[in-house]
């Protein structure tokens, strides 16, 4: 979604960022270039975030480069590290797609849910591993717990059925950073705690909505937190809703639109 606010800003060319949080008196901060990378401190080196498209994004932190979700084929990654590990939520199309890791993967090692990993071609397979929710793991030396990821509302239990999908925290230094996968605000993630930054998906029928993550934001209060797959939702229930607690941060994750 690009708001007024963050187009104006983009069109200007100017520092907003922060001016726009401070003089409108709320937790959001708009990219004057929605699609570059945000750089987080942590106690072992910056974070850098790369939003790529939908629910795909990079991460780089202390020397590893880790991408989750990658789909889209290899050129929505030209310009970006070459991956020292992947990180997979659950099989859907626009999470899983095997001709794209194939053609990045190199001999990155890979982590994702058990069913995933059943449909991973064997020459994936061979540097993969799977974990369920609740298990904690480590990638590239990174330590992490899978999270619940799944539908809550009855009718939609269908997309996302419990037990299946991993949301997952990453320990980056100083840093807990959630990406949450696709889901609906569950226990789980409403019992978390110490959340630096958070990937929140909120597109229907799928996931949650704009109103479902401001309740849960509200719960968990992470520091920063990403709307991302999130389609065409209306965000502005965030902006109205999202205590002070959590700066919402507006990217571009459909640089190339929607379809």
């Amino acid at each position: 979604m690009v708001t007024r606010r963050n187009m104006v800003a983009g069109m200007a060319g100017l520092p907003l960022a922060g001016l726009a949080a401070n003089l409108l008196g709320t937790s959001f901060v708009f990219a004057q270039d929605a699609s570059m990378a945000d750089t987080i401190a942590t106690s072992e080196g910056d974070l850098v975030i790369h939003p790529v498209q939908h629910a795909s994004l990079v991460l780089e932190w202390g020397g590893k480069v880790i991408y989750v979700d990658p789909v889209g084929g290899a050129s929505l990654y030209e310009g970006l590290p070459a991956p020292t590990a992947i990180l997979l939520t659950h099989g859907h199309g626009d999470h899983f797609d095997v001709p794209t890791l194939e053609a990045i993967a190199g001999s990155a090692p890979l982590l994702t849910n058990a069913d995933v990993f059943g449909k991973l071609p064997d020459t994936l397979k061979a540097n993969a591993k799977s974990i369920a929710n609740g298990e904690d793991g480590e990638l590239d030396g990174v330590k992490l717990k899978a999270i619940a990821a799944h539908n809550t509302t009855e009718d939609r239990m269908r997309y996302h059925p419990v037990g299946v999908g991993n949301g997952y925290i990453l320990s980056l230094g100083d840093k807990q950073v959630y990406i949450a996968g696709d889901t609906e605000p569950t226990e789980e993630m409403l019992g978390l705690t110490g959340i630096a930054v958070a990937f929140l998906p909120m597109n229907l029928p799928y996931t949650m909505t704009p109103d479902q993550a401001v309740e849960a934001i509200n719960v968990f209060k992470p520091g920063i937190v990403y709307p991302y797959h999130y389609g065409e939702s209306d965000l502005a229930a965030l902006e109205a809703g999202v205590g002070a607690h959590t700066e919402v941060r507006l990217r571009n994750w459909y640089p190339n639109g929607q379809g």
